[in-house]
């Protein structure tokens, strides 16, 4: 399936479930997103010579690292529902994936290590940070299906980072397509949040969790690119089965 259709497929998805998605992660994106702005506050604040991160930092970044698996947890297992063509209320969603958060947090420790490794090894070489940003950029979208790995086939996080690497073989270009659109939307959403904090901190929190919300959609693109390439990786393996 083309890059077009799967991007055309996963928008009338994202419309016309919409309520239900608002309904299901915007409380959750409102939270992380209050955390990260206060950190992002507390770190200008921070004396650069000397800066002081207590207890409370550590428990906000435990936070945010929990709500992003509880989130990502709860959309994934909504989209792999909905994909079957089932009904499902948001009270569902979250009594059905509440049991990915741990190993989902473990995969998104280690896949994000391996991400990072890159930039900031490079980064001690000063203008070859670029370089590691290019190599992290693409373990990122070779490590950009681990969550669907772990939640739709129930892999361990160890195996489910090596599954979406190579799983990911093939479409790797598609994926990094489709990632590309975090680009535009941080581009534009970050020019309206230093708008917004101009105006007031409510309204900055309003912004920031409207396009965080926006941001799921690629979730979607990705969710809908994965679902094809299994269904032909599913139907490959039962034609060599049948011809066998």
């Amino acid at each position: 399936m083309s890059l077009s259709a799967i991007l055309t497929e996963a928008y009338y998805f994202f419309r016309n479930h919409i309520s239900q998605l608002a309904a299901m992660t915007l409380p959750l994106l409102l939270v992380q997103v209050m955390i990260q702005l206060w950190l992002g506050n507390e770190m200008i604040q921070a004396d650069v010579e000397n800066p002081q991160f207590g207890g409370i930092h550590a428990a906000a970044m435990m936070a945010l690292l929990l709500l992003f698996s509880t989130l990502i947890a709860a959309l994934t297992v909504y989209l792999e529902v909905r994909s079957r063509g089932h009904d499902v209320t948001t009270a569902m969603v979250f009594k059905q994936s509440i049991q990915f958060v741990p190993p989902l947090l473990l995969a998104g420790v280690f896949s994000g290590l391996a991400i990072l490794t890159p930039v900031m090894l490079f980064a001690v070489f000063g203008p070859m940070w670029l370089v590691g940003l290019v190599i992290s950029f693409y373990l990122f979208a070779r490590l950009a299906y681990v969550n669907f790995m772990v939640i739709v086939e129930q892999l361990t996080p160890l195996e489910a980072i090596k599954a979406s690497f190579v799983f990911t073989g093939p479409i790797t270009t598609k994926t990094i397509a489709i990632l590309m659109l975090y680009i535009p939307l941080s581009l534009v959403g970050g020019t309206l949040s230093q708008i917004a904090a101009q105006v007031g901190f409510p309204l900055q929190l309003i912004t920031d969790t409207c396009f965080a919300f926006l941001g799921l959609f690629i979730n979607v693109a990705l969710f809908r690119l994965y679902m094809v390439n299994r269904k032909t990786d599913s139907q490959s393996s039962d034609d060599t089965h049948t011809e066998v």
